[in-house]
């Protein structure tokens, strides 16, 4: 083999798609390459009758190969794919912005490689502008991410509460259900399990001719059918309960049944053990102590992309247990509250995304406007649970956003005046300064607090000025590609940073992402705060596109999978990945992802503010 041949031969082992290639595949591919070091002198050297393949090794040029508008790329990008594909000749227009070297594959050599479903696949997302898809189906925890509707397999088997036992056991028999749902004008009033009836009314001799309501389990736990199996697996354990009611989140009529026999047949493995575990500390030593076994656990658990998925809700399922142990462990100490509050929690808690290095973001809602001996006792409460959760692992927030600053303990009507203000005067400090509160969710307390807050705030969450001024600010964020598709990176922070290719993948891609989700949600009037199921809850009237949605939750979880497997294989919390630690393959991912981030951004932008920056 010559020396020319041997490197290109080193260079299709490092390229993307060509890499899964075998060496007899590869040697063949060789024979049928040129390299050729383009200059604005010689490009014409690249103008063939024939299609063919090229593959930029170094260099900037701007090129137009399609039905495409002109593009402008660098090192790694591909351009004359399109007619290989499409089996048709297609103008070649280039510009040498900067000399540099570029390899030509022959089209009668790569066409036959095409009809290789992963090669095809990638050149497919090249040409769609779209993530590489096929790695994000590629894990065995996404059942976790089911709708719990896409679980549901059968109507609610129900009875009204004046059923005789007698009848209700006889239903459970013949419908062959071990619980039914106890509903009084179509809402859920109660359930009763096979366990009840031996519990309660055999074990007790009790008459069978009673209603059903003497023995069901009055305003059981239950869970909205818009959310997934991750979230009824985490209260089932939390509650220790293996049946569990699924209601519509609008019309509260019930839906059916989640059981721990639904759980079993659709799980893969066991991951959230830990819940449980903190979910039966009995004080603040015990829960410390396993909340510092969380990062060992993610560390040993953690080893597939679809574990990536899921870590951030279980860490923020695992946040949440800890506060609500927290505030019961103050309680127990110093009397139940003095009125009805809600313990909020923002930004990545209550988006349920946290990774290694998330630090707590909270408030506290309350009732009414409190006394001074209300004030003091909610004042103690929010430092015990803040810094509990410090001393279990979740840092103090240096920018302050925590219940124990006097400024995030509002009531209600405060809460609302203050959204109000938002919504008049959202000036770009202000815009900075709130944003992290639109992304927002109960995590303890009193829930029907919260939705009043919600309610009354949606409407002043859709008007145009305020959307217009959240797009504004996430203009003022761009992704890390230059014209040329190079990626930029972060500047050094000091002199002794020894990372030189690094890019924070949380504040310049997954922020904007979160960003989009929140301002289109918040326009169409939805108040979930998770990305992924704003992205899902969008209705036919927001004009964001189904696929654009779908192509911003498969980045959105490519990016997640990056950051997770960066913090839990470097031991580190911060978000900078190195571009020269991802796979050839990756790289292209996150090129793809950066340029559809950023095209949606631009649109989005366009559609609530004008286009005005």
């Amino acid at each position: 083999m010559t020396a020319m041949a041997k490197q290109v031969e080193d260079f299709l082992n490092t390229s993307a798609p060509f890499d899964v290639l075998d060496k007899e595949q590869k040697l063949e591919l060789v024979k049928h390459t040129e390299l050729i070091y383009v200059t604005s002198e010689n490009v014409s050297d690249l103008y063939q009758e024939n299609n063919a393949l090229f593959l930029i090794q170094g260099g900037q040029f701007s090129i137009q190969d399609s039905d495409a508008p002109l593009r402008h790329l660098s090192e790694g990008d591909y351009f004359g794919y399109a007619g290989i594909m499409e089996q048709r000749s297609f103008p070649l227009s280039i510009s040498v912005d900067s000399p540099g070297l570029v390899y030509r594959f022959d089209a009668s050599a790569v066409s036959p490689l095409f009809e290789q479903p992963a090669i095809r696949q990638f050149f497919n997302g090249l040409r769609d502008n779209a993530l590489q898809s096929h790695a994000i189906s590629d894990t065995n925890s996404m059942w976790l991410y089911k709708g719990l509707c896409d679980v549901i397999e059968k109507a609610p088997v129900s009875v009204n509460a004046d059923t005789s036992i007698s009848a209700a056991a006889q239903l459970m028999t013949t419908q062959k259900v071990s619980s039914l749902l106890v509903t009084q004008n179509d809402k859920l009033t109660g359930i009763v399990t096979d366990r009840d009836l031996r519990s309660r009314v055999v074990a007790a001799s009790l008459d069978t001719h009673l209603p059903v309501s003497e023995i069901m389990t009055q305003s059981p736990a239950q869970i909205t059918g818009n959310r997934t199996l991750f979230d009824a697996l985490a209260l089932m354990t939390e509650k220790n309960i293996h049946h569990l009611p699924v209601i519509d989140h609008q019309s509260l009529v019930p839906l059916g049944m989640v059981t721990a026999s639904d759980i079993i047949r659709h799980q893969r493995g066991n991951v959230l053990f830990i819940i449980g575990e903190l979910s039966k500390a009995e004080n603040l030593y015990e829960l410390t102590r396993l909340s510092w076994q969380l990062p060992h656990y993610f560390a040993a658990h953690a080893k597939k992309a679809g574990d990536y998925d899921i870590a951030g809700k279980i860490l923020s399922q695992a946040t949440d247990i800890m506060t609500r142990k927290l505030i019961g462990f103050f309680q127990q100490a110093n009397g139940k509250a003095p009125m009805m509050f809600a313990w909020l929690v923002y930004g990545s808690q209550a988006r349920e995304d946290q990774t290694m290095g998330s630090d707590q973001d909270n408030g506290l809602l309350l009732a009414k406007a409190p006394t001074k001996a209300q004030a003091d006792y909610f004042s103690k409460m929010s430092e015990y649970v803040c810094n509990g959760l410090a001393k279990c692992g979740i840092k103090l927030c240096d920018g302050n956003i925590m219940a124990s600053n006097p400024a995030l303990r509002l009531s209600l009507d405060e809460a609302i005046e203050e959204a109000r203000h938002w919504v008049k005067a959202p000036t770009k400090d202000a815009i900075m300064h709130f944003n992290i509160f639109l992304d927002v969710r109960c995590a303890a307390g009193d829930v029907s607090l919260f939705k009043q807050l919600q309610k009354q705030r949606a409407p002043l969450m859709q008007q145009n000025m305020f959307l217009a001024a959240l797009a504004r600010h996430s203009n003022e964020i761009s992704v890390p590609l230059s014209m040329f598709q190079k990626f930029i990176y972060e500047k050094a922070k000091n002199d002794k940073q020894k990372e030189k290719d690094v890019i924070d993948l949380k504040t310049r891609a997954v922020a904007l992402i979160n960003n989009i989700a929140r301002i289109y949600a918040l326009a169409d009037g939805i108040t979930l705060p998770n990305t992924l199921a704003r992205l899902d809850a969008l209705s036919s009237r927001s004009q964001l596109s189904k696929r654009d949605a779908t192509n911003l939750r498969d980045i959105w979880l490519f990016l997640n999978r990056l950051r997770w497997r960066h913090q839990l294989e470097n031991k580190v919390t911060d978000n900078r990945v190195s571009i020269s630690s991802l796979s050839s393959i990756e790289k292209h991912q996150l090129k793809a992802a950066f340029k559809a981030i950023d095209r949606t951004n631009q649109a989005m932008v366009m559609k609530f503010s004008g286009g005005v920056g």
